[in-house]
């Protein structure tokens, strides 16, 4: 992600979080708790030009009112204090994808948000000569035989780092790193997954969070922001003591099964997984960098969903 537009992403956090103060504070009492990510954010937010700020400002505004009518806890006053705060990004790091979080200790309950400024991606991970994602991502530990497949491929990949070259330098990318790199990925998945029980459920809570959340996504250039629903642990559209949600969401089951993982269609770079229950994930591998480097990042992307995770566009006045 450029600079510009991680500073855009963050801009849009903080003015999601300003807003939510206002809208609430109408409601009820409710507090910004101030730590560094809301300065980062703030820092974000005054780089950004006038225009920028109106439109996510906008943007942040037309979510509110669906986000009340789906927690109505949010706007019940009960006298208690109700916080806010954004989170550290070293928090996705160990499974919480939530960006802002809005809590009420006293009565025990918290939802979180997942705030994106037009992008769908759902993690970048990355793929090293030393990077053990089988562990990260399922908790089995990858195999001897993905190593020494992955061996050649990055001793390459370091000697062509070594001599400062270029990725676009590189006379077959795709077949001499991407396509290699991307098989041993799919054969230690498929392997782990013939092994070993709960993999398809445990591959969804990595890319997803250990927790559930409201995704709020700006779709600038079509006015509209968009809400989707990951309920799947069934902790989010709690009623308050005054009322029920207005909608309803629903609780979403984890996969069960690999349908199938394999290259998909007239790509050297992106396989696709298709599992039961509607889950599907694209992984796009790519370099991130102008010069070779010793590791290369994953543009995850969600390509199906159950249809108990609905989607609402909420439009831009």
């Amino acid at each position: 992600m450029s600079n510009q537009s991680n500073d855009k992403g963050r801009a849009y956090e903080y003015i999601c979080l300003q807003t939510l103060y206002s809208e609430i504070n109408k409601f009820r009492s409710a507090e910004i708790i101030e730590n560094s990510s809301l300065h980062a954010a703030e820092r974000a937010w005054d780089t950004v030009n006038e225009k920028t700020r109106e439109v996510l400002t906008i943007s942040a505004k037309a979510a509110v009112a669906t986000l009340f009518d789906m927690e109505p806890m949010i706007v019940e006053d009960d006298e208690d204090l109700l916080q806010l705060y954004i989170q550290p990004d070293t928090k996705g790091e160990v499974g919480d994808v939530r960006d802002i979080i809005i809590v009420r200790k006293d009565v025990r309950w918290e939802i979180g948000l997942s705030i994106k400024h037009n992008h769908f991606a759902v993690k970048h991970s990355r793929l090293g000569k030393s990077l053990d994602f089988g562990d990260r991502w399922f908790g089995v530990p990858c195999s001897l035989n993905y190593w020494e497949e992955i061996r050649p491929i990055f001793d390459y990949i370091d000697q062509e780092k070594q001599a400062n070259k270029k990725w676009s330098e590189l006379p077959s990318k795709a077949e001499d790193v991407y396509i290699p790199l991307l098989n041993a990925f799919v054969n230690e998945i498929k392997k782990a997954n013939a092994e070993n029980e709960g993999i398809p459920r445990k591959m969804v809570e990595y890319l997803l969070g250990q927790f559930d959340f409201y995704k709020v996504i700006s779709i600038d250039n079509k006015n509209v922001t968009q809400i989707q629903t990951y309920n799947l642990r069934g902790t989010l559209n709690r009623a308050s003591n005054k009322e029920q949600p207005k909608i309803i969401v629903p609780v979403s089951s984890l996969p069960t099964r690999i349908v199938s993982l394999e290259f998909k269609p007239g790509s050297d770079n992106t396989v696709e997984l298709y599992m039961d229950g509607g889950w599907q994930f694209s992984f796009r591998i790519h370099n991130a960098s102008t010069y070779v480097e010793s590791s290369l990042k994953f543009d995850i992307q969600i390509i199906g969903m159950p249809a108990s995770i609905i989607s609402i566009n909420c439009s831009w006045n």
